[in-house]
Parts: structure tokens; C-alpha cells; sequence
């Protein structure tokens, strides 16, 4: 049965094949060439994936970045889409979902939103808890940047504390734009805001997320 890990990694691998190597990304400086290289050492090369987290080891991660960045774009592509190597802990169902389900979900949508033309999709309600569980649990790590109090709100009215202080900004969508505005995708996540008017920009232009 497919997971929506599995679905997310399809569909990443789609856009970025569609969209070509230089097309541009939601993540700044980076083509899609760029976000391709990433994806894949994060999976395949956790040695290097290490330097995204530990300081001495960041010109190491670079290093071998920029080796799977200048492979042909074909061929990334379809490491993205074939998945982990068979040993890597990613190649467990149970890892896969639980590590990639987001990060799929989320460069997906920095392939997407980046394009002039972009369209937002409708997620499936399922899919959409899923994202808002995951939500509850990161979001004070994500949050912990904020300048100001950040309350995260579904429609629905289910909320949950990312930041805690005064004043407080409220920002209300559906859980997968809340999941952008908190990974630092202010201003492509469509959402409402509400709070005082300084807290706001303070909050749209602050450096959210991991």
C-alpha cells in the first residue's frame, strides 16, 4: 500500500522533472538542480547530510553536495524517485513516513510555488491530519525563532503554541500552509494573520523553522 511518503516523493520527482534544472525553488539560492542534490544526499549520504546539522562537518557536506549536484539531472531525478539504497534506515517503511512525509510535502511545494503559474492542490482530509499531527509535534521547534507569541490555528479551530510570548500573532489556514509558514515559506503560505500590525511583519520576515 502506498504511503504518503512514497506519494510525496513521486510527486516531488514529477515537478522537478518538469520543471528543469535551472528552474527556480522557494529555498533561496537554490535551483531545482540544487533542492534534486539535496534530496538524494540526504538519503544516500548521511555522512554529508550531517554537515545540514553539525557545524565542523559542513564543508565535508558541501563537498559532497556539489559531487551529486553536477551528475546528469536524469539521473537524480531517478534516485529520488527509486528511494533510499536497501540498508539506509530510510528504506523502512516506517522511517520513510515518518521522516519524509513533511519533507516531501514541503520541497514539493518550493518546486511548485516557485513556478509563475503555480496552482495550490487540495489535499485529501487524511492527509491533511497527518500533516497537522506532525504540525503539533515540530511546532515549537519551528517556532522557536519567532520574535513574537505564534499561534497556529486550523479552520476548524484547532490550535497549537509554536511560540510562546507577547504580543501573539495568530495565523489561521489549512495544516499544509501552516507547515510552510512555520518551515519559513511566509510568503507563499496562504494564510491569515491576525495580531498587531508590527508583530505581523515581525513574524512574516523572521527566519522560522529548522
Amino acid at each position: 500500500m502506498s504511503t504518503h511518503a512514497k506519494r510525496e516523493r513521486l510527486l516531488l520527482a514529477d515537478l522537478l522533472e518538469a520543471a528543469g534544472p535551472e528552474a527556480p525553488t522557494l529555498c533561496q539560492g537554490w535551483t531545482a538542480r540544487d533542492l534534486a542534490a539535496h534530496v538524494v544526499v540526504r538519503e544516500r549520504r548521511p555522512d554529508a547530510a550531517a554537515g545540514l546539522v553539525i557545524g565542523p562537518l559542513k564543508s565535508r557536506g558541501e563537498r559532497i553536495t556539489n559531487e551529486f549536484s553536477s551528475k546528469p539531472y536524469e539521473e537524480l531525478i531517478q534516485l529520488i524517485r527509486t528511494g533510499p539504497p536497501r540498508m539506509s534506515p530510510f528504506g523502512l517503511k516506517q522511517v520513510d513516513e515518518a521522516a519524509n512525509t513533511v519533507e516531501f510535502y514541503v520541497h514539493t511545494e518550493d518546486v511548485r510555488r516557485a513556478q509563475p503559474d503555480w496552482s495550490a492542490r487540495e489535499l485529501d482530509p487524511v492527509f491533511a491530519d497527518v500533516l497537522w499531527s506532525r504540525m503539533e509535534r515540530a511546532a515549537r521547534v519551528l517556532g522557536r525563532k519567532a520574535p513574537v507569541g505564534l499561534v497556529l490555528r486550523r479552520p476548524d479551530g484547532q490550535t497549537v503554541v509554536a511560540h510562546k510570548g507577547t504580543p501573539v500573532v495568530t495565523v489561521t489556514g489549512e495544516p499544509g500552509e501552516l507547515l510552510l509558514f512555520a518551515f519559513g515559506r511566509q510568503d507563499a503560505a496562504r494564510v491569515e494573520l491576525d495580531g498587531d500590525q508590527d508583530a505581523i511583519s515581525r513574524v512574516t520576515t523572521a527566519k522560522l523553522g529548522m
